[in-house]
C-alpha cells in the first residue's frame, strides 16, 4: 500500500503547545508572577504536561509515523523536528510532573546539558536547510532556554530571570511561526514558517 505525500505537516500543534507553556512559565521565572507557592506550582505543572508535553509529543509521533511507517512525510530536515517535538515532549512531562509535586530542579542541571546539544543540533540541521532560517532561530531560542535552565537549575536568581526572558522571547517566536504555518498551509500564504 502506497500514500500520497502530504503537505500538511502537523507541526503547528507542537509549535503552539510549546509556545503556550513558554508563555505561562516565562512571567513567573522574569517577574515572580504570580509568586510561586503550592497551588500555583500544581497549576503551572499540570499546564507543563498537557500544553508543551502532550502537545509535542503528539506531533513528534505523527511525523516519526508519517516518515517511517507511511511515508507521507519525506522532506530529510522533519526528522530532527520529530527527534525534538519527541523528545521535548516528553521532558515536558518530567518538567511539568516536578513543579506540580513541588520536586527539587538541581537534577534539570544534566538535563539542561542535553538538550542544549539537541537545541544545536537543531540549528545546525536548520540553518543549512533551504528556506529553514525560521525554525533555525526557534532553535536557537531554544538553545537559549537551555543554557539559562542550566543556571537556574542551580537556584541562581539572574539564571531563572534569563529563562524567563527566553521562555518569553521564544515562546512569542513560536506563536508567530503556529500562525505562519497554519496561514500558509490552510490559506496558501508565503509567510516565513515551519
Amino acid at each position: 500500500m502506497t500514500f500520497q505525500e502530504s503537505s500538511f505537516v502537523p507541526v503547528a500543534l507542537g509549535l503552539f503547545g510549546l509556545g503556550t507553556g513558554y508563555l505561562i512559565w516565562g512571567p513567573q521565572e522574569l517577574f515572580g508572577f504570580p509568586k510561586r507557592e503550592p497551588l500555583v506550582d500544581r497549576s503551572v505543572g499540570v499546564w507543563g504536561i498537557w500544553m508543551p508535553g502532550f502537545c509535542q509529543l503528539v506531533t513528534g509521533i505523527l511525523l516519526f509515523v508519517g516518515m517511517t511507517w507511511f511515508q507521507v512525510f519525506k522532506d530529510p530536515p522533519l526528522y530532527m523536528a520529530a527527534l525534538a517535538f519527541s523528545a521535548y515532549g516528553i521532558h515536558w512531562f518530567a518538567l511539568g510532573w516536578n513543579r506540580y509535586a513541588g520536586n527539587d530542579p538541581r537534577p534539570n542541571v544534566g538535563m539542561s546539558v542535553a538538550f542544549t546539544i539537541l537545541s544545536v543540533l537543531g540549528m545546525v540541521v536548520f540553518y543549512k536547510t533551504p528556506d529553514g532560517w525560521p525554525v533555525g532561530l526557534l532553535f536557537t531560542g531554544l538553545t537559549w532556554v537551555y543554557v539559562s535552565d542550566f543556571f537556574a537549575s542551580l537556584r541562581i536568581s539572574l539564571g531563572e530571570r534569563a529563562l524567563g526572558l527566553a521562555h518569553i522571547a521564544t515562546g512569542l517566536w513560536l506563536m508567530y511561526l503556529t500562525f505562519s504555518t497554519v496561514l500558509n498551509i490552510s490559506l496558501g500564504y508565503n509567510l516565513p514558517s515551519a
